[in-house]
């Protein structure tokens, strides 16, 4: 299969559908990131264009950890908007890679760009597949499959069609975090006013960024780990969704496995895409 992860900025696709791409990408299929916004707005002592360079370095870090096509537009943070001109690139863009999935942003985010982006992926949805529009790329034959990621926003709530178990890949998830070095080290610490907090020795450093806050374990139960406040370190967030949905994990992969799976990522099937049958759902997530 080809699985497009289309985000708004280059650490969105890593930190909610890594673990994903990467079974993925082990199991024989291709996977490409777009990241639609360059970074420019993601550091609070670097210029924009510093930014924007630093950011690609390290998105092409990722890409060569994953193995994967990593492409980031030149749209600048926080100016991405759902017009004519984007939905028409955006369009040619799946169209030339005619993935057979797509999974991206719902329209319930905190952060414009990323509600923005979900708009696109809706309003181009559909004109995948009608040919006099944007006629100068061939149209799909047929409509990919949609998926949204999770995020905690309760109207509407997020539906958890699919938890994927990610216990085993869970070190890829620190290691693609610690390559997003301005953004886990030095933007997003000083957006929480922490960023005299963060060790200078990379060893520590990366420790900090994974346990910050709480070192969860197996025996940390599902309660407690919701009840957390505050900034929490990776191991938190990336352990929050089996938290969350221990229900359909057991429902998934037995209530052995189930009950003992520490760290997964849930996706939503959006209606604007292909619709799957439960068996089908099983296809397309073989893990």
């Amino acid at each position: 299969m080809k699985i497009l992860m289309i985000g708004a900025h280059q650490d969105d696709n890593e930190f909610e559908r890594g673990g994903l791409a990467s079974k993925y990408v082990k199991a024989g299929h291709d996977v490409r990131f777009l990241s639609m916004c360059n970074g420019c707005g993601g550091h609070h002592i670097l210029s924009p264009e510093e930014t924007t360079a630093t950011r690609a370095k390290e998105s092409a870090k990722v890409a060569e950890l994953l193995g994967i096509r990593y492409d980031v537009w030149d749209i600048d943070d926080c100016n991405i908007v759902p017009d004519l001109a984007t939905r028409k690139r955006l369009i040619r863009y799946i169209r030339e890679y005619n993935p057979d999935m797509i999974i991206s942003h719902r329209l319930n985010d905190y952060h414009a760009d990323h509600r923005t982006v979900g708009q696109l992926v809706q309003d181009a949805s559909y004109l995948l597949t009608v040919p006099h529009e944007c006629p100068d790329v061939p149209a799909m034959r047929y409509m990919p499959v949609i998926m949204y990621s999770e995020d905690s926003f309760k109207y509407p709530p997020f539906n958890a069609d699919v938890v994927v178990d990610i216990d085993d890949e869970i070190d890829v998830k620190f290691k693609i975090a610690d390559i997003n070095v301005c953004q886990v080290y030095e933007w997003l610490p000083y957006t929480y006013g922490e960023e005299n907090e963060v060790p200078t020795d990379p060893k520590e450093r990366f420790e900090w960024l994974k346990f910050k806050g709480n070192n969860i374990t197996l025996e940390t139960t599902d309660e407690e780990i919701n009840a957390l406040e505050g900034r929490q370190g990776y191991a938190v967030r990336f352990a929050r969704p089996a938290a969350k949905f221990r229900k359909e994990l057991i429902e998934r992969y037995g209530e052995e496995r189930g009950s003992k799976i520490r760290y997964a990522e849930a996706y939503e099937l959006c209606e604007y895409g292909k619709q799957l049958s439960k068996e089908e759902m099983k296809e397309y997530f073989p893990f």
